[in-house]
């Protein structure tokens, strides 16, 4: 090879070398990485599934006898989400069962004057939730995906059916007597698939936004969904939904406050005990701001647990904050063994330790203190009438005889 080929190939080498970093910078290896997303289609029962709950009420695999696996397949974590969510959608309708079958409650629509074709939702009462003379527990759940008879979805899928429902506190509390109503407040709206065709905008609409400011929303959007499906080669495109909210229960707060003046304010019992979890609390309050004589007149006692409530932003009266801490105790998450006293944060209700530092645990473990707490206020409320019902038969003795001496 002569000098001046050996300098071409050194050239040409030198060249191809100097390429490397630009066809490597061609090469998208996220691409290459990127996986084929199965199908969002999931089964529509336990036994599809192939979980069942044991005797203890924990949830197992049929055949391994193993806890529920949230990475049922690696590296696709938007599918496995799917199928947990899928899961819970069933534990729901199961826990509904469990409502109706185990515990013999019954539905009732609201809103209660509904007509055919509107959006409703439902809350639980026991047979004699509305007829009970004594006694009538509330139950109010906290926020997000869980449902009437649910405490925490959590609790139910990953540890037993006692620690994440309310079945156990319904049937203690039919076991000493009370009527029970199980309120739904998540249950605020009807899904609907939205319409493939979608309205052209008027020009009022197209002139009121600057052409500027439209392009950078639709870059900001795009940009979104890029990132949203860029992890897998073929993603699966979600259903466009739109909600219908349900008359007026369109929140938490809204349908707390409809089930009392259309049930608990109606109910026969004159001793109405509530318990809240979470933001089941917040609403609770909020009901207070509204109805606050009349929740004075009929509430005994309240047991909030891990309550989110706070009476600075929701404008609370000093006479509700009073009635709050004669009346209400919140068991919240802590280190301190089960009701050692706390520090209290704000003027309204006692704190105590729900003897555990997970929140959605507060319930469960404060169970029996929770029913020990309202006997004690059943107690009280029953010397306080009997000795007003003595005062009364005295002061008409008394009157009785003066007026015989006449």
């Amino acid at each position: 090879m002569t000098s001046i080929e050996c300098l071409n190939s050194m050239l040409v080498l030198l060249a191809i070398v100097q390429s490397v970093p630009y066809l490597l910078s061609r090469i998208d290896l996220d691409e290459l990485m990127k996986k084929d997303e199965p199908p969002f289609t999931f089964p529509k029962t336990l036994e599809e599934f192939e979980y069942a709950f044991n005797e203890y009420g924990q949830l197992r695999h049929i055949k391994t006898g193993e806890p529920f696996v949230f990475n049922a397949r690696e590296d696709l974590h938007r599918w496995n989400q799917k199928r947990y969510e899928a899961l819970g959608e069933i534990i729901t309708q199961y826990v509904y069962e469990l409502l109706e079958k185990k515990c013999n409650m019954t539905k009732e629509t609201l809103p209660v004057d509904a007509t055919e074709d509107e959006p409703t939702g439902f809350i639980y009462l026991s047979p004699d939730a509305l007829s009970n003379p004594s006694k009538l527990l509330v139950l109010i759940q906290g926020s997000g995906v869980v449902r009437a008879g649910q405490w925490a979805r959590r609790l139910i899928i990953n540890q037993d059916l006692n620690s994440g429902t309310q079945i156990p506190f319904i049937e203690r509390a039919m076991q000493e007597g009370y009527g029970v109503m199980v309120l739904n407040p998540n249950e605020n709206y009807l899904e609907v698939e939205k319409s493939t065709k979608s309205p052209l905008p008027s020009p009022t609409e197209t002139s009121d936004e600057p052409a500027e400011k439209r392009e950078r929303k639709d870059d900001k959007e795009g940009k979104k969904k890029k990132e949203f499906y860029e992890k897998y080669r073929n993603p699966q495109r979600e259903t466009e939904t739109e909600r219908i909210p349900i008359r007026e229960n369109g929140s938490s707060e809204e349908h707390v406050l409809y089930v009392w003046d259309h049930f608990v304010s109606r109910a026969a019992a004159k001793n109405v005990f509530i318990m809240a979890h979470s933001y089941g609390g917040l609403s609770f309050v909020e009901l207070m701001n509204q109805r606050e004589s009349e929740v004075k007149n009929k509430v005994c006692a309240v047991a909030l647990t891990d309550s989110a409530h706070n009476i600075w932003l929701q404008e609370t009266t000093k006479s509700t904050q009073d009635w709050m801490q004669e009346h209400c105790r919140n068991w919240v998450s802590s280190p301190e063994p089960l009701d050692t006293t706390l520090e209290p944060m704000m003027p309204d209700c006692p704190r105590v330790s729900a003897g555990t530092e997970r929140h959605e645990l507060t319930s469960w473990m404060s169970f029996d203190s929770i029913f020990r707490f309202f006997s004690e206020f059943h107690a009280k409320e029953g010397e306080e009438a009997e000795e007003t019902s003595n005062s009364v038969t005295t002061r008409s003795g008394s009157h009785k005889n003066r007026h015989q001496d006449l």
